[in-house]
Parts: structure tokens; C-alpha cells; sequence
């Protein structure tokens, strides 16, 4: 990691030094490909994350937002290659075996609300016992409250309770988000990763999930929100991290970020711009392909203030990695 980053990073987070229940530096994962290709899917996120903080991390498809959270989970396939250090209450998650990450971990350290939950949930058994398997597996709770337990878990995630005995193929997309996100919240973890968790909800819904999420890092709970959807965003975060081409590329308040004087680095206010109520202008052009990323910005071939300097790849300071960031005066 750079001098550049760890600058930037210490001006951004000092405030929550000591207190965070996350603490990522420099996490980098590469995908070996055959032939000697690979994909730079993350490239050097710093990031902490405090108790009773909502980090927001938005992003279009395919910018390393999953790959991210998979990374913190232990979760990457064979293939991946990692760096850096992501520090949870003296364990370093990346460095992390197998055993320790799966017995100490999952659920119990970190709960995981899926981007696809219905590949979590085990096809021959109904919702009720997941989630019961699951009161068992991760609490103190008596056998006989076991299914109390249960059942409050499914109404916080505003799962109907004549639903629990249904198995995973009798439930539509946004049941099976609503019972992956139930079964997240039961141990109680320090640390909850959503991602994704309001798709295939319908706006109320949204809502209502977002609300819950909310009251969770109300009560002393670290909450990683990865999503698309601004509006959830801007309805539960305390803070958003802008991610483009496995970059972390701006990292600010939420009111600054939805109010005024608004994002300042090109990418994130076109996210802004292309919502409804706003401009409803799309960014022009696409991503890069995260296996041919250009040396300079890789934003610079979508953005109108490019100039020669985007050649060069913009260093991460002050909470911006760019060189014509807006300010004050583009409010």
C-alpha cells in the first residue's frame, strides 16, 4: 500500500480510531486465469467500519462489491489471490484458516445477508427449520423457546409467518431474501454484511428491511450495506464508499454524499444523476473489463472533466482518488 492511501486513509477515519469494529487495509484479490491472465477484481480498499456505523458501498455491476465481502467471509474460490489485512476484534480475516473463520466467524463475528439466497438455503428443508438449526447452532437459547426465537427472527425481516413451513422452492425471490435476511440477524453478529439484501422487494418492503437494518446498528451493530439501490442507502447510511473497477474511488459522509454540496468525485454524482428524481441521465459508456484496466483512470474514458493528467492513475487522498474532482463552487 502506497504512502498516497495510507495518508488519505488516516484523514478519513481518524475520528473513529479505536473504535472500529472493522478495520480493512490494502485489500487486494486477483483471479488467476489460464494462460497467465488475471482479473484485478479489488485493488487496495481502506476502510474502517465502527459499532453502530452503516458503511454504504455502491457501485455498478461487476465493480468487486461481492468479491469484497467474499474476501472478508473467506469465501473466494481457489483461484483468488488476496492481500492486505481486514482486522475484526484482533482477528485478521484475511490471513484467517478455514477452520477459525468457519467455527468462530460465520454468523457468530460476521452474519451474511447473501446477494443470492436462495443458493444458501438447503432445498430439503423448510424456513422454520433453517431457522431453528440455525437459534441452535449460534445462541444459548433453551430448546423449548428455540421456535420463539425463530419466529421473531422471521417477523424482523418482515417474513410472513404462514410462509415458515414452505421449503426454498416454493418461495419467491423476495421470500427468500426476506428468510436470508431473518436467518443473518439471529446471532446477533458485531458485524453484518447486506448485500444486496432489498432485491426483489417491492418498495414498502425495501423499507421495512432497510428500517430493521437500521435498528440493528442502532443497537452497537457494525452494518457493511452493499447495494444498488441509492434509496436504501441513503435511508440507513451513515457513511458511502463509491467502488469503480475494484476501486474505492470516493469515501464520505451520507449527507454530504445525498445533500449538499453532493459527491465530489465524476462517477459518484453520475450514479446520483441517473436516479428518476434526479437528472435521469445514464453514464455514458461502460466499465472496463477489470482484466484490461488502464494504466490512468479508469473512469477517465466515461467522464467529461477528463483531461491528459487522467493518463496517470489518480492518487486516493482526502477521501477522492481524482484529478478534477468538483468542489464547493459545483454545488
Amino acid at each position: 500500500m502506497n504512502e498516497h492511501v495510507l495518508r488519505a486513509l488516516e484523514a478519513v477515519t481518524a475520528e473513529r480510531a479505536g473504535d472500529a469494529v472493522l478495520s480493512v487495509r490494502g485489500l487486494t484479490v486477483r483471479f488467476r486465469l489460464r494462460g497467465g491472465r488475471g482479473v484485478a477484481a479489488v485493488t487496495d480498499a481502506c476502510f474502517d467500519l465502527a459499532a453502530g456505523e452503516c458503511l454504504a458501498l455502491v457501485g455498478e455491476s461487476g465493480c468487486g462489491k461481492s468479491v469484497l465481502a467474499s474476501a472478508l467471509l473467506g469465501l473466494l474460490p481457489g483461484n483468488a489471490e488476496t492481500a492486505g489485512t481486514a482486522h475484526l476484534d484482533g482477528t485478521d480475516l484475511l490471513a484467517a484458516g478455514e477452520r477459525t473463520l468457519a467455527r468462530t466467524v460465520r454468523g457468530r463475528r460476521i452474519g451474511l445477508v447473501p446477494q443470492s439466497p436462495a443458493a444458501h438455503l438447503t432445498p430439503v428443508r423448510t424456513v422454520r427449520a433453517h431457522l431453528e438449526e440455525t437459534v441452535r447452532a449460534l445462541t444459548d437459547t433453551p430448546r423449548r423457546e428455540r421456535r420463539a426465537t425463530a419466529e421473531a427472527a422471521a417477523g424482523r425481516a418482515a417474513f410472513p409467518a404462514g410462509h415458515l413451513d414452505r421449503y426454498p422452492h416454493e418461495l419467491s425471490g423476495g421470500l427468500a431474501q426476506r428468510a436470508a435476511t431473518a436467518l443473518a440477524l439471529i446471532g446477533d453478529a458485531p458485524l453484518l454484511i447486506a448485500d444486496e439484501p432489498t432485491t426483489g422487494l417491492d418498495r414498502e418492503l425495501v423499507d421495512r428491511t432497510a428500517d430493521e437494518l437500521r435498528r440493528h446498528t442502532d443497537d452497537g451493530k457494525a452494518l457493511l450495506l452493499i447495494t444498488h439501490d441509492l434509496a436504501a442507502a441513503r435511508r440507513v447510511a451513515d457513511r458511502v464508499a463509491v467502488m469503480y473497477a475494484g476501486r474505492i474511488v470516493e469515501l464520505t459522509t451520507a449527507a454530504r454524499f445525498f445533500g449538499t454540496p453532493g459527491p465530489r468525485h465524476p462517477y459518484a454524482r453520475g450514479l446520483l444523476n441517473a436516479l428518476p428524481e434526479r437528472e435521469f441521465t445514464p453514464i455514458p459508456g461502460l466499465p472496463p473489463e477489470l482484466s484490461d484496466l488502464p494504466e490512468g483512470c479508469a473512469f477517465a474514458p466515461r467522464c467529461a472533466r477528463a483531461t491528459a493528467a487522467c493518463a496517470v492513475r489518480p492518487a486516493f487522498e482526502a477521501g477522492i482518488a481524482c484529478h478534477h474532482p468538483f468542489g464547493a463552487e459545483d454545488a
